[in-house]
């Protein structure tokens, strides 16, 4: 596991797009797992210019999104499908033909539809680099605190402190997405290779948890540490509550001289 710590959000996206940059620069068929969240915007952001004013080539990368809400259409301006098409897809070139979200708006064969969003996963040979977020309660993708840790691609319910937290994104009187489809905690441990962003004060407690505390179903995020290449970016209000940082950063320092390839 590798801790980057950066002074600001700004910094930690244009970090995170470098890293994905690298990831694509190295292997141009990457297959690239996404999250949304306002932590990932400044990293899509970086990646938007660096296809337009450096070349950067998305033509054969296949994405695979974490989650979506049950019940929102593809054009809610809260749906992640309208949230990756607004920030990302629509400014670099993956083909659509390579774009997979959960689709939010089927009403049955919820397992059948699950499944065969797992397959497509396996189909293309696994997840290469998958991107994550963290949620206040230590929720990765929307795998909520008591989420088996085994878990794979499936219907789950959102705690209230979610629906809680995303209630600000919602219009007055408009109801809250209470259910999502969401990778699994064992989906994402699958992928070759992790980076979570974490950004603002009220990610410091959930990342302290993750990278320090015991690994439990009550934080998801803690699943992390059984995964043998992750890397976290946090900012400093993020990363206040761990106890080690010297160490960390001497573990970055001496991996750029050891192994660079890997940052």
């Amino acid at each position: 596991m590798l801790l980057v710590l950066k002074p600001g959000k700004d910094e930690l996206g244009r970090e995170a797009a470098r890293i994905v940059a690298n990831a694509v620069r190295r292997n141009p068929a990457l297959r690239l797992g996404l999250a949304t969240g306002s932590t990932t915007l400044g990293m899509y952001q970086e990646l938007v210019r660096l296809h337009r004013e450096e070349s950067l080539d998305f033509s054969r990368v296949a994405t695979f999104n974490l989650d979506e809400y049950l019940g929102l259409a593809a054009t809610h301006p809260q749906s992640f499908h309208h949230f990756m098409q607004q920030n990302f897809f629509a400014h670099v070139n993956i083909p659509a033909a390579n774009i997979y979200i959960p689709d939010g708006t089927i009403t049955a064969n919820y397992d059948r539809y699950c499944a065969s969003y797992e397959k497509s996963i396996c189909d293309a040979g696994g997840i290469d680099l998958q991107v994550l977020g963290i949620g206040r309660n230590g929720h990765i993708g929307f795998n909520e605190p008591t989420s088996s840790l085994g878990s794979r691609t499936r219907l789950k319910v959102l705690s209230k402190e979610t629906t809680d937290d995303n209630r600000k994104f919602f219009e007055a009187g408009e109801k809250v997405p209470e259910c999502a489809i969401t990778m699994g905690i064992g989906t994402i441990l699958e992928a070759k290779r992790i980076l979570l962003l974490a950004s603002g004060p009220s990610k410091a407690t959930p990342i302290a948890q993750a990278i320090e505390g015991p690994v439990t179903a009550s934080v998801t995020a803690s699943a992390l540490q059984h995964h043998p290449d992750v890397t976290f970016i946090v900012d400093q209000q993020a990363g206040a509550q761990l106890k080690h940082h010297d160490y960390y950063r001497r573990v970055l320092e001496m991996t750029a001289i050891l192994t660079p390839d890997r940052l």
